[in-house]
């Protein structure tokens, strides 16, 4: 008998600690499906470390998106594709994007909502080694920026703009922001489209600007929505309350500058403080609307040049 009772405390103190297996995997089952109805439930909008996503950082870092029922999350990622992938396959709702992007997602099938132009803008950065100082002298030389996006069609704005044929200037698609700026730190490309704040680090860098968007008046930044998720009840409203915040935050930007989100640009854009303040502050934001017509009507009529180009291409035209 006495042999039988470590045999039997033994086998309650296994079957103890079966029952608390069990039971920590139920509680884990529990946690993700708990997770999941919140992630589910969340407003989820796709954003870059880019200068046209700061109003979404101000409102999340000063508790402005919590009004919504589900709150506000918010997806990072360090290429705009990325971005598009994701509210192509529906893993988020909303994303910051480009015109030119939202319009071939469009032609694609995905019905979008056009909330906000944002202030997104692009210069053209040249490697401080290749020495060019002129558009002209892109002949012969790669040009780092993004298929079917804001930077392809700048791309074909400027080489148009000084009679350079299309085969005279070598576009070398680099999604990836990061990428880009060490491609341009290791002389790996002799020219490269960049938003702020990494124009900025270009340029302290001492890597001269030969074109800004800006001079072309087109505003192509815009942030956009899934229409049929946006014409549910709950997600119009919670829209409308995220259209709130946000216009808040653009405000807050506005008036106190560049400079006085120092905190938030070295958490979300990883930027160092001397950077940070090396930014220009005069940038404003404008409340939530949508793109103007005239920049609609323009990358649409580049899209159809280009699928126009491409059908040429496959039946052997010229």
């Amino acid at each position: 008998m006495k042999k039988l009772i470590p045999i039997i405390a033994a086998l309650l103190l296994l079957a103890a600690c079966g029952q608390s297996y069990e039971e920590t995997k139920r509680i884990t089952r529990e946690q993700r499906r708990e997770a999941m109805r919140k992630d589910s439930a969340a407003l989820k909008v796709a954003v870059m470390p880019t200068l046209d996503c700061l109003p979404l950082y101000v409102a999340q870092y000063y508790q402005l998106f919590d009004s919504l029922n589900g709150g506000v999350r918010l997806k990072f990622y360090n290429a705009q594709m990325d971005c598009d992938t994701a509210i192509l396959r529906g893993r988020v709702e909303g994303a910051v994007t480009d015109l030119v992007r939202a319009k071939r997602m469009e032609k694609q099938g995905l019905k979008l909502r056009y909330v906000a132009a944002t202030n997104a803008y692009w210069q053209l950065v040249t490697n401080r080694n290749a020495r060019i100082h002129q558009l002209k002298q892109l002949d012969d030389k790669m040009v780092a920026m993004t298929r079917f996006s804001a930077t392809d069609l700048l791309t074909d704005r400027a080489r148009d703009s000084v009679k350079l044929a299309p085969n005279q200037v070598f576009k070398v698609q680099i999604n990836d922001l990061n990428v880009r700026v060490q491609m341009l730190q290791n002389n790996e490309i002799d020219a490269l489209w960049l938003p702020e704040p990494q124009a900025t680090q270009a340029r302290m860098m001492k890597n001269p600007v030969i074109l800004d968007s800006r001079d072309v008046k087109l505003q192509l930044g815009v942030l956009a929505f899934r229409e049929q998720e946006m014409r549910r009840y709950a997600r119009a409203k919670q829209l409308a309350l995220f259209t709130q915040a946000y216009n808040q935050a653009c405000d807050s930007i506005t008036k106190y500058g560049i400079a006085h989100y120092r905190d938030i640009f070295i958490d979300r854009y990883k930027m160092k403080k001397q950077l940070v303040d090396s930014m220009s502050q005069d940038v404003r934001y404008v409340h939530a609307r949508g793109p103007r017509q005239q920049d609609i009507s323009y990358v649409e009529q580049w899209l159809q040049k280009i699928d126009t180009l491409k059908t040429n291409v496959r039946n052997g035209n010229k």
